[in-house]
């Protein structure tokens, strides 16, 4: 029975985010919460409910430490980083200012804090790594670094309040306040029709299809060959810098693998790969205890509210001096703060075509380095 039940557990976690992906395409309340949210509160429904087996724990920390390893290099095989370098110089003068300002706050809030949490330079890598990628990046580091799962959920929950309350800042008045103290961008032509081939909008539809499905699985077969490999590297190191060597070698190898067009082409293997990530949200919610989650809040609700915010402020200074346009400075600060998926949300509202592939390129980037730039910086600030 105890053998059922914990089978009955592993196919729940698998396919659950099926339920939460069906939610999300059919009702429009469920679709603004969003597929990440709902799957933490299934998780944590799941977890405070006296029904999980004997023997749970285990099996979510082999799920936990399976699926985002080959969620990361599933997510980097569409990127492309050839096209990504040819960015305008005032859009990389953006992302560089973008990136030293997320870096810069989320030391001083460090220097801050230190005093109030354990172990805050993991939250601190963390933040650098989400505010430079996203998920998936605030995903793998939680592994590299070795963050618990109550502090893992309550950033990331944390991250989801404060930068919804941020992109709505963004797309409702943003850009008139930007205007008093940024150069104004140029007007364009006024947006015709909407992005519905960029927003993301039902961008699982259709995965199951033969002509998807199967070079879906030649990509799931890299995945899996790339984790055996870095996972294979990663005993010629000490044993404290094996999971930080699998995931740095993970990323590296899945940017390697975004160069070989047979891989780069393949559809929707972004979206397999945050499906995982559906189920690596499931799974860590499922761990977590929510009075645990609540008492330990406060702290880091603080802290990355400083991150957003005050690196937002930081960015608008440093842009004023270098004479970056209001539009460019919010589509940079939307594809490191919010995610790629919301830079055609925002460029729609700013009623601006031009800027949604580079804003989407600046993500792409942010997704490529954000591992490296999280493990480096957390470290740093580990031995300070």
């Amino acid at each position: 029975m105890l053998l059922l039940k914990q089978i009955l557990l592993v196919i729940f976690y698998l396919f659950s985010p099926l339920l939460v992906l069906h939610l999300n395409h059919r009702y429009k309340f469920v679709n603004k919460l969003g597929a990440v949210v709902v799957a933490y509160l299934v998780g944590l429904l799941l977890g405070n409910l006296p029904i999980l087996p004997e023997g749970s724990h285990a099996i979510q920390d082999t799920i936990t430490a399976i699926v985002i390893p080959l969620a990361i290099p599933l997510m980097l095989f569409s990127s492309n980083l050839r096209d990504a370098m040819h960015l305008a110089r005032r859009t990389m003068i953006a992302m560089i200012i973008g990136i030293f300002s997320v870096t810069v706050v989320v030391v001083i809030g460090y220097l801050t804090l230190r005093g109030q949490e354990d172990d805050l330079w993991k939250i601190a890598g963390m933040l650098i790594g989400v505010y430079t990628g996203g998920t998936p990046n605030l995903a793998s580091l939680k592994f590299m670094l070795g963050v618990d799962d109550t502090h893992y959920l309550i950033t990331h929950t944390s991250d989801l309040i404060i930068s919804g309350a941020y992109f709505f800042f963004l797309i409702s008045v943003g850009q008139r306040v930007f205007n008093w103290v940024l150069p104004v961008t140029p007007k364009v032509a006024a947006i015709d029709g909407d992005f519905n081939d960029l927003d993301g909008t039902d961008p699982y539809w259709g995965m199951l299809k033969r002509d998807k499905y199967i070079p879906l699985l030649k990509a799931f077969a890299l995945a899996v060959a790339i984790f055996a490999v870095a996972g294979g590297a990663s005993f010629l190191f000490p044993e404290s810098y094996q999971v930080p060597v699998v995931m740095l070698l993970i990323t590296t190898l899945g940017l390697a693998a975004s160069f070989v067009p047979a891989f780069n082409r393949i559809e929707k293997s972004f979206e397999l790969g945050m499906y995982l990530v559906l189920v690596f949200s499931v799974v860590v919610a499922s761990m977590v205890s929510i009075p645990d989650l609540i008492n330990g809040a406060p702290t880091l609700f603080y802290y990355v509210s400083m991150v957003i915010f005050g690196s937002l402020v930081l960015q608008v200074i440093l842009s004023r001096i270098f004479k970056i346009d209001t539009d460019t400075v919010i589509i940079t600060s939307t594809a490191l703060i919010c995610s790629p998926p919301f830079v055609p949300v925002v460029a729609g509202a700013l009623h601006n075509r031009r800027i949604v592939v580079p804003g989407l390129t600046v993500g792409i980037i942010g997704y490529a380095i954000g591992n490296y730039l999280g493990f480096v910086i957390a470290e740093l600030l580990k031995n300070w």
